[in-house]
Formats: C-alpha cells, structure tokens, sequence
C-alpha cells in the first residue's frame, strides 16, 4: 500500500508542476488562432470595402443625374434611360476636357483602389487629346459598372431585409451564408475589375511612360557625372597630399615642410569644396543656397590647379590659348575635370617627370594635349618630391583605370575623342611620352 500511495503522490505532484508551469500555461492560451482560410480573406479585406465605396461613387452620380432629368414619373422605362444615359455621357465627356479632372479622378483611384503599385495609376493632368478620350472612357465606364454594382447592392440588401424580418424568416435563414458568400465575391470581382480598368485608362500614357524612362536615364547619368567629379577631385587631393606628405618625411627640410603643409591645406580646403558641391547635387537643394559651395570649376581655375600640381613636385608648363568667354559653361567644367585628371595621373604614375600641357582653339574645336615623360626617360632638374614610400612608377595615366575610362567617357558625351598612349622616341630603352590628346567640338551636339 505504501507503493501505491507513493505513486499516487507522485502523478499528482507532477500534474500539478505541469499545470502550474508557466511556459505551458502560456503555449495553452497563446495557441495560434486558425488563419481565415483563402475564400473567406477576400471578404473581409479592407480593401475590398474601400473599392466597394469608388463604385458606388459612380452609382450615386448617375442616381442624382438621374433625380433631375429626366426623373421617374409619367415617363416609360426605355424613355428614362435613353434619357439619362444620353446626359450621364455628355456631363462625363465635358468633364474630361478638364485638365485637373484626370488628375483628381488618379489620386481617388490610387486611395480607394488600392493598386499593388501606385505609379500604375497616373496622377499628372491631361496634356494630350488623347489623355482626355481616356479621362472620358474612364468616367463613362466607372459610372456603368458602379451602376451595375450598386442597384444590386442596394436592392439586394433592401429585398433580404425584407425577407428576414417577414412572417417566413425562418425558411430563409439557411439562405443566408452562401447568399452572402456569393455576393461577397460578386463585390470582390467588381473591385478587381474596376481597378484594372483604372489601371488601364488612367495610367501613364506611352508619351509620359518614354518621358519616365529619359527621367531614369538622365538621373542614371546625374550620378555617373557625380562618381566621376568625386573621382577626380578627391583623387586629386588624395595623391597631392600622399606626394607631399612623403616628400616631406623624407627631404627633412623645414622650410619645405611648411611648403608642404601648405599645399596640403589648400588642396584639401579645394576637396572639401568639391565634395560639399557634390552632396548639395545629391541633396537637391536649391541653387544658390550654399553660395560658392554651388559654384563649377572651369577652365579660369586651371592656373590654381597648375600650381598645386608644382607645389607637389610635378614640373607643369602649361600654354591655355583659349579667350575669356568662349567655352560653354559645361564644355568649361568637363574640360577642367579632364586637365585635372591628366595632372592626377601624371603625379601619381609619374613623380617628377615635366608635364606639358597645351590648350587651345582651332577650327571650332577646343583641343587639350597633355605630355608627360615616361619614368626612365632622362629627368629634368625638377623638384624635390618623390613617390611615397611603396609608390611605383607604372607608366602615367594607367590604362584601362578609371580615370582614363572616364576621361574618354566625358569626351564622348560631349561628342568629342580621346586617346591616350605612350609615345616612344627610340633614343634610349623605355624612352618617350604618355601622351593625352583630346578635342571636343565647341557647339555640343555638332
């Protein structure tokens, strides 16, 4: 007997612990609800209701057209809707002429439609005669098939009233779910339609989906213009301030040092610059807003650059033979980003080495010549900076890199070319020039 009592204490004690366990009280009462099975979902959307409430806008306007002419009494049924249908039609074409029409009837459809994407229903004005035929073939038919659903709706509501509260409501109860189910989804499918109507005649017309895409591809090449200024003004301020902080490690002299330091100053102010330029673009912010911070280097900046580019140690002669005034505000700019790059390349690739360089006007045509020579060749007496210690001499503006890739990009946007190699003289092993030469037409396009 005391075995038996044992066990009994023991089932019951452990009965109690798992009743009073807190994790399995919780799975017990957080037990997950059954999910509303795919038939019935639809019904109880919200979506579906707010679709419901864009029909029967429709059917409330051709009711209220239909209460002032040509009215239900003393009339035959065929006379009332030729009536009233003829007058629905003019009312709803004379609307569409309206600009603003298309727009209102686009910001309805998105709210109470509820499409999958939003820009699948425009919300632009009328522009062309024939957004206006699809504005009118739009409201027509909104007004039909909210007619359609809403003197069911109506009535039918009305009608199983009547019948649930008559002497008979009892025969008719059974009734009452698969009449509801059936007519929940005849709301569903109307929805549906109605949407793929506006889908169809109130979205973006062929001419506003081409100037969509230019949109896309204009804004594709803002941001390629925006990585290439990035690339060449902060790879320019980076490989002067790496040139001339080596140099000064290593020469040790202080007065060069404070030279150095100098440099490194105003070629990381005129970075900063460049990229506060770049994220006002980015951020959209108004022109002007920032003052010069909005302002584009151009071919007037190119003797600051110049000098930057000998402070590092980069031996520059430099000839420009272009008249105040003449280059196009963009042709400028690109021209100046183009020099920069060339400079770049040369005191990165080639420290020490003179570079030439020549800009001018000929034959309506802006051409730009950058020469520097190839290390080994014999050295002129330049300055004191050398490459930065792990630094190699690889030729000048490597090939295939992405400085030259978007110097020739550049070039041909702007319907000009650009080539770029070594030239060798046959004086002596590894002798010669790298040798950029580009030329760009003055009146863009041309």
């Amino acid at each position: 007997m005391s075995k038996i009592a044992a066990l009994k204490s023991a089932v019951s004690a452990s009965a109690a612990s798992v009743g009073s366990a807190p994790g399995r009280t919780a799975r017990v009462r957080t037990a997950p609800v059954r999910a509303v099975p795919r038939l019935l979902a639809p019904l109880v959307a919200g979506t579906t209701y707010a679709r419901l409430l864009h029909l029967l806008v429709g059917w409330i306007f051709a009711g209220i057209v239909l209460m002032i002419y040509p009215g239900t009494y003393h009339k035959g049924l065929g006379e009332i809707l030729v009536a009233s249908v003829s007058l629905d039609v003019v009312l709803l074409a004379l609307t569409a002429l309206i600009p603003a029409a298309r727009r209102a009837e686009g910001v309805q459809a998105r709210l109470l439609l509820v499409p999958d994407r939003e820009e699948d229903i425009a919300t632009e004005p009328s522009r062309t005669w024939a957004d206006r035929r699809r504005t009118a073939g739009w409201l027509i038919g909104r007004v039909v098939l909210g007619s359609l659903v809403g003197f069911p709706v109506v009535f039918g509501i009305a009608g199983a009233f009547d019948l649930l509260t008559g002497p008979d409501a009892l025969w008719y109860l059974p009734l009452v779910p698969p009449a509801a189910f059936c007519f929940g989804w005849f709301l569903v499918y109307a929805g549906r339609l109605q949407l793929a109507m506006a889908v169809r005649l109130l979205g973006p017309s062929p001419a506003e989906r081409l100037a969509e895409a230019e949109l896309r591809a204009e804004r594709l090449l803002e941001r390629n213009r925006l990585a290439r200024e990035l690339h060449d003004s902060i790879g320019h301020a980076l490989t002067v301030t790496v040139l001339q902080a080596g140099a000064a490690r290593e020469v040790g002299d202080p007065a060069f040092v404070a030279k150095a330091l100098e440099v490194i100053e105003e070629t990381g102010r005129q970075a900063m610059e460049d990229l506060e330029r770049t994220l006002v673009l980015l951020r959209e912010s108004p022109v002007g807003s920032n003052g010069p911070a909005t302002e584009q280097p151009g071919i007037d900046q190119l003797p600051g650059l110049f000098d930057t580019a000998r402070a590092a140690g980069g031996p520059v002669e430099a000839r420009v033979e272009v008249p105040s005034g003449t280059l196009p505000g963009v042709l400028s700019r690109e021209s100046y980003r183009i020099v920069q790059e060339a400079v770049t390349n040369a005191l990165k690739y080639a420290p020490g080495e003179p570079l030439d360089i020549r800009i001018a006007v000929r034959d309506g045509r802006l051409e730009l010549r950058c020469a520097n020579r190839l290390p080994g060749s014999a050295r002129s007496a330049a300055g004191p900076a050398r490459p930065p210690a792990g630094g190699t001499g690889r030729g000048s503006t490597g090939k295939g890199g992405k400085g030259l890739r978007g110097i020739r990009e550049r070039a041909t946007l702007l319907g000009g070319e650009a080539t770029a190699g070594p030239v060798r003289d046959g004086a002596a092993e590894g002798a010669g020039e790298w040798v950029l030469a580009v030329r760009l037409p003055l009146r863009l396009g041309s």
